[in-house]
């Protein structure tokens, strides 16, 4: 087992390091407050790759001032941070937009709760009962 200690300690140098790079403000972003009292939360995609290795020369015989073999060893690790979205908070309604738009059909999907809103809101008005002071001018109606 003690041949193995140089590699994990090269494993858990770089385990540690990308622990420290990992933050859940990586993938969901600060809040951030708009002037009009709106929020915006940016959101990731997050992508971590991670290789380590290691070999030991082993010799005929080892040298009488060094314990161990030599040992040779390497890792590595890559993180990849893309924008996919904003998550768009105002007053009751929550949106989430996407950093691409592909097809029409997802602007359209996307634009039916504002439309349903928007007819809810015109047959709430229309069903109003007048007010009898607002009945001498028709023209207005």
């Amino acid at each position: 087992m003690e041949n193995k200690h140089e590699l994990e300690n090269l494993m858990r140098s770089t385990m540690e390091n990308l622990r420290d790079m990992i933050d859940v403000n990586t993938v969901i972003g600060d809040t951030i407050e708009t002037a009009d009292g709106n929020y915006i939360v940016p959101i990731s995609k997050v992508s971590f790759g991670f290789a380590s290795g290691g070999s030991e020369f082993g010799t005929l015989a080892k040298r009488d001032d060094f314990d161990k073999y030599p040992f040779g060893g390497g890792s590595g690790a890559g993180v990849s941070v893309k924008p996919v979205a904003f998550l768009v908070i105002r007053g009751d309604s929550v949106k989430l937009l996407p950093m691409d738009y592909d097809t029409t059909v997802d602007r359209i999907v996307d634009s039916i709760p504002d439309f349903l809103e928007s007819v809810k809101s015109l047959f709430k008005s229309n069903n109003e009962p007048l007010n009898n002071s607002n009945n001498n001018n028709l023209n207005d109606l």
